[in-house]
């Protein structure tokens, strides 16, 4: 969407080719300019912002730490050779060969091949000249059976992927929220800048009129020295708003970076969009904020965290108390004299050679006697698990109280712009009807200047409204979690 925006905007935007630093002198008014909407500025954002890129990593970083850890289910070939000579009197000459594959069942396939020659080598590593070769398994009767170290390293990665994946968008929603939050700041400076450019204009018509109409001998010398002062304030409040909007659109522009990671500035005729009109105030209505609620009590970033941190927690519990388990395993290899696999003339690969009456077994036990560490490992991870779900259930209410707060800060904000409305339509019409009155000789320049002054501040203040509104509106979709 971002390169669309770009090719839409055509030779306008090749303003983002100029370095920072570079931006030509922005004009005193807001015309013939281009819009840049409220979504293209978020998907600008999202797309070339370094906190945004960023964020993108961490579903990256997790999938590499998933595939670490199932590095530790990867088959492996070991080997070693240990021979001894002395005085020119051959020793021993002792190799081993082995291949070892994980399961995910707690079982390891094993086939490996042992040769041990020479007078002085240990009896129970002595083979025939060909070797002795095996095949074989290691199953662990109790401890390791259902869960291992292996397996939990597996669960608690992927685990964490739903936590990387909830960083994420917590970051993004912080940054479109604020982002959002600075772009009608920038969109209010604007309607501001507005108001008062067309303000100072009327006063400058009106100081000619007056003007003229005094050396005409129609009004006091005095009217066209009140006409003049509020002239030369309205400038002054002109010029005041336009650097207010100058640095509101540099605070907009922090957002934007290009395709390289290099900061850009908004285009000098760039706008914002307008601020969200009547037709735009609709209610939140009960349904609604029962589906944010529920969106958010299922999606917010910061309970999808707590979440994930308790299905780790969980994970290791389970290994915890699998911990209490004796240590019992079982090793069982059948065996071939000679090489497997048909080296030097032997038969084929485990094709009739194996036997059970040819085999290798071994058995292991171990048991700690008070388990004083296991037992406090399991009552740790309990612990952080009750940790876990109490900060979950406050996590859960302040959730659902931001998400409550912002509806009804939005409900207030239509009241207040429907009053705020009604009031400058009144004012309005209280400046036009003076109008009229001064036309006809019955007003001053006074009264007028007065009346105007009202209805610019009415005006202001709705456009305030406005951009609170748009803002809140922002918040309620921070406060369910973001989209």
């Amino acid at each position: 969407m971002a390169r669309a925006l770009l090719r839409r905007f055509g030779s306008c935007w090749l303003l983002w080719l100029l370095p920072l630093g570079a931006r030509p002198q922005v004009p005193s008014a807001v015309a013939d300019s281009v819009e840049i909407s409220h979504a293209e500025f978020l998907a600008l954002l999202d797309q070339f912002h370094p906190i945004a890129r960023q964020a993108n990593l961490n579903p990256e970083r997790a999938q590499q730490e998933i595939r670490q850890a199932r590095g530790a289910f990867d088959p492996s070939l070991t080997g070693k050779y240990y021979g001894k000579q002395l005085k020119g009197n051959d020793y021993y000459h002792d190799w081993e060969t082995a291949l070892r594959v994980p399961t995910w069942f707690g079982v390891d396939v094993k086939a490996g091949w042992d040769r041990g020659v020479g007078p002085y080598v240990n009896p129970q590593e002595y083979t025939a000249s060909s070797g002795l070769s095996y095949v074989g398994l290691s199953v662990p009767l109790s401890q390791g059976l259902l869960i291992d170290e292996r397996r939990t390293a597996v669960r608690v990665a992927q685990a964490l992927s739903g936590l990387a994946e909830a960083e994420r968008r917590g970051i993004l929603n912080k940054l479109r929220l604020s982002a959002s939050k600075d772009y009608w700041e920038w969109a209010l400076a604007t309607q501001r800048l507005r108001l008062l450019t067309t303000n100072e204009q009327v006063a400058g018509t009106r100081f000619a009129a007056t003007r003229q109409r005094v050396l005409a001998g129609d009004l006091a010398a005095i009217d066209s020295v009140e006409a003049l002062s509020e002239l030369l304030n309205r400038r002054a409040q002109r010029v005041a708003a336009r650097v207010q909007w100058q640095n509101a659109a540099l605070v907009a522009s922090s957002y934007l970076w290009d395709a390289d990671g290099r900061p850009r500035e908004l285009p000098p005729t760039a706008r914002p969009q307008a601020l969200p009109p009547a037709p735009a105030w609709r209610p939140l209505r009960p349904d609604s904020l029962a589906q944010l609620t529920e969106q958010a009590l299922q999606r917010h970033p910061d309970l999808a965290k707590t979440r994930a941190k308790q299905v780790q927690l969980g994970l290791e519990n389970r290994l915890a108390l699998n911990k209490l388990l004796p240590k019992l395993s079982v090793d069982y290899n059948l065996l071939l004299p000679g090489q497997p696999f048909g080296l030097e003339g032997s038969p084929r690969p485990f094709a009739g050679g194996y036997s059970a009456n040819n085999y290798k077994l071994g058995l292991s036990f171990a048991q700690p006697i008070m388990l004083r560490a296991e037992r406090a490992k399991r009552q740790l991870v309990q612990l952080k698990l009750r940790d876990a779900g109490y900060q979950l259930s406050h996590e859960q209410r302040q959730v659902t109280n931001a998400l409550q707060t912002a509806a009804n800060d939005w409900q207030a904000l239509l009241e207040q712009l429907r009053l705020q409305q009604q009031a400058t339509a009144n004012y309005q019409r209280l400046r036009n009807g003076e109008q009229i009155r001064f036309e006809n000789g019955e007003s001053t320049v006074f009264l007028i200047n007065s009346r105007e002054a009202s209805l610019l501040a009415a005006r202001q203040k709705l456009a305030e409204l406005q951009a609170k509104y748009a803002q809140t509106q922002a918040q309620v979709r921070y406060a369910a979690g973001g989209g």
